[in-house]
């Protein structure tokens, strides 16, 4: 028998060896295989290496292969089943962005600590594959605008721990599933052949979520049937679902007192509005579709002022003419003292020529821009077809004097990245700033308001540019007096010219508003050491701007409160992808396909991480903000070669 055990063993040894631990050799041999298979154009990776670490894009750790990323390096054709079966210890895997095709392999299933999976933007095809669903690490999961048909499984449901789920931009097709177990933070199915109603838990979303569907409920408005909806001459009798049809004399009843109810509206409605127009003989307030909550009273409040909308044919100081009449008794825009306490007219700054006055805007026809920190703004196209900006301030807690005295300061500020202060009106009751407008609006609509189809993306140029102007505003506020901050800075507050060029609006208005108007108004973008917002020092701007730039290269909100499952402010989430990851995950989807600017982008976002230190010495001062953007922005002017992103990423984290 003896002699026999020594086949035995080898025969057994064979058959476990393909059962062998995988390492780090194993994870190089596949990572090989990948390139020989799918290409790209940024696979340079050195195969005389013993370690794949090095490679662009790839991490370890604890002698494995733990990250993989190649975002937007031209990798096509199909992903071969053998190659993730031996990448077992990867937690991220991100191939966005790409022209793979085909279906996802199989052998995905073996990367059970995959937590991060990336594969928008290819060409995938077939039905959503059910062993995705035993990946139960995954948090983030995108599968967005490729061709994935099918239904939705199920089976997501095993998927307990997904905080993520963008589907958007495929041809899924059927219902949603009730994904109760799940609780997602972001989710997306827009652009999908699906129907049927959205199931409850997941009607918290907005409806940018499920547009290009034919889904109804939540976000999307009732679905047929719904809350009594019943087919006309219907109606639903005790809950329980029997339907009873209607009479014609029950409906002609309905009909006819309808109608002389609209008519007894309509007739008090007349006799109101002719009455509220006797006491006011300087502009139509009945005009007044966008008050604020304590002008003018005895008012509702508009949800459309809350929402930033526009409505046409609104005075945009109609408000003010009804304060100062109710107060006066007689219209005060005729009193002829500009200078004095108590003026009613418009005080302008500089020699500009006057050409218009308080009354041409009061009568000026306006829209409302949007509802910000210290008051409404609103766009006023006065008689002349003079285009100007209104804001109407809110919360104003100073004196007079006081409000005079530094509103000449800022009205003093000239610098052509600076939203020019043309003049501003005093009263009691009303107190109006009139600036240049600005036609392309803010950044922050720029950045963030409608991606849909026929927007342009903002490419590194303009938004390099915006970043330059922005800084070379906030520099000459800095250099007009080592007390003197801007106190707000965000990216609604920086607006555009019709060339894209950036100026820094709302200036110098933080100390006029008392303590209601200030705690939540730089909302993620407040510096930590501030703990009076209406006292801000120049290093604090300094950190507000970082956020920008990091806004500006992210594309994200800072107040975005799902940037991972644990809901960190933007320059942290930052810094731990820099530190922990690849810095191109951090980048905006419509910045990464300009790959010539990639050590620019790095550098910028070196930058925004300076500024926004913790501490308020390290940062860079504005002086010195602007000179490293001024250089970045020529260097990205040049035909340099191609930089290599993750080196520049290691450099960032090694600082």
């Amino acid at each position: 028998m003896e002699p026999l055990r020594l086949p035995i063993l080898l025969l057994i040894s064979l058959l476990l060896l393909p059962l062998a631990k995988p390492d780090l050799g194993s994870d190089r041999a596949a990572l090989l295989a990948l390139r020989s298979a799918v290409g790209g154009r940024t696979l340079l990776w050195n195969a005389t290496l013993q370690t794949p670490c090095n490679w662009a894009g790839v991490k370890c750790e604890n002698n494995r292969v733990t990250v993989l990323r190649l975002p937007g390096v031209a990798l096509s054709g199909e992903l071969p089943n053998g190659i993730f079966g031996n990448l077992t210890a990867l937690r991220t895997l991100s191939l966005r962005l790409n022209a793979l095709k085909g279906s996802i392999p199989s052998d995905l299933a073996a990367c059970t600590s995959l937590r991060n999976l990336y594969l928008q933007g290819n060409l995938f095809s077939g039905q959503i594959p059910e062993f995705l669903f035993i990946l139960h690490d995954l948090v983030r999961l995108n599968l967005a605008s490729n061709n994935f048909s099918g239904e939705i499984p199920a089976s997501f449901n095993n998927l307990t721990r997904l905080k993520t789920l963008y589907i958007e931009n495929n041809q899924l097709s059927g219902s949603i599933p009730e994904l109760k177990a799940l609780s997602l933070d972001q989710f997306n199915v827009s652009n999908n052949l699906l129907n049927g109603s959205i199931p409850a838990k997941l009607q918290t979303f907005t409806k940018e979520c499920f547009l290009g569907t034919s889904l109804c409920g939540g976000p999307l408005g009732l679905c047929p049937g719904d809350n009594g909806t019943l087919p006309t001459g219907e109606v639903n009798i005790n809950g329980n679902g029997n339907k009873r049809k209607l009479s014609g004399g029950v409906i002609a009843g309905i009909v006819i007192g309808c109608v002389v109810a609209s008519l007894i509206i309509l007739v008090l409605l007349i006799f109101f509005c002719r009455k509220r127009s006797q006491k006011t003989s300087s502009v139509d307030v009945t005009a007044l579709k966008h008050p604020e909550s304590e002008i003018p009273r005895d008012k509702p409040a508009s949800a459309d002022a809350e929402n930033g909308g526009y409505n046409n044919g609104y005075s945009v100081a109609a408000a003010a003419a009804a304060a100062m009449t109710a107060g006066n008794g007689k219209n005060e825009a005729n009193n002829n003292s500009a200078a004095a306490p108590g003026a009613k007219k418009l005080v302008f700054f500089g020699n500009a020529p006057r050409v218009f006055d308080l009354e041409d805007l009061l009568r000026a026809s306006a829209e409302v821009l949007g509802k910000g920190t210290f008051g409404t703004a609103y766009k006023a196209v006065l008689d002349t077809g003079t285009v100007v900006a209104v804001k109407r301030l809110k919360d104003v807690t100073i004196t007079e004097k006081e409000f005079r005295e530094n509103i000449e300061t800022v009205g003093a500020m000239d610098h052509e990245n600076l939203v020019p202060l043309r003049a501003y009106y005093y009263s009691r009751d009303e107190k109006l700033l009139v600036y240049d407008y600005m036609p392309m609006g803010s950044l922050s609509a720029l950045l963030h308001g409608n991606k849909g189809a026929g927007r342009t993306p903002l490419n590194w140029e303009i938004r390099s540019r915006i970043a330059h102007n922005a800084a070379r505003g906030i520099e000459y506020l800095h250099s007009q007096g080592p007390n003197i901050s801007h106190g707000n800075i965000k990216s609604s507050n920086i607006l555009l010219t019709k060339s894209y060029n950036a100026r820094v609006s709302d200036f110098g208005l933080a100390h006029l508003v008392g303590p209601s108007s200030t705690p939540n108004r730089v909302a993620g973008y407040r510096a930590p050491e501030v703990t009076d917002p209406r006292r801000v020092s120049q290093k604090a701007d300094v950190y507000s701007f970082g956020v920008l730039l990091l806004e500006i290269l992210t594309g994200k909100p800072p107040t975005h409160a799902l940037l991972n499952e644990e809901g960190v402010d933007l320059p942290r989430w930052v810094q731990s992808i820099v530190k922990e990851e690849w810095t191109s995950e951090v980048f905006d989807l419509e910045l990464l396909r300009y790959q010539n600017v990639d050590e620019e982008m790095v550098q910028l976002l070196q930058l925004a991480i300076d500024c926004a230190e913790q501490y308020p010495d390290r940062r860079p001062t504005m002086s010195e903000v602007t000179s490293r953007i001024e250089e970045l922005c020529r260097s990205s002017s040049r035909d340099d070669p191609q930089p290599d992103l993750v080196k520049e990423a290691s450099d960032i984290s090694s600082r």
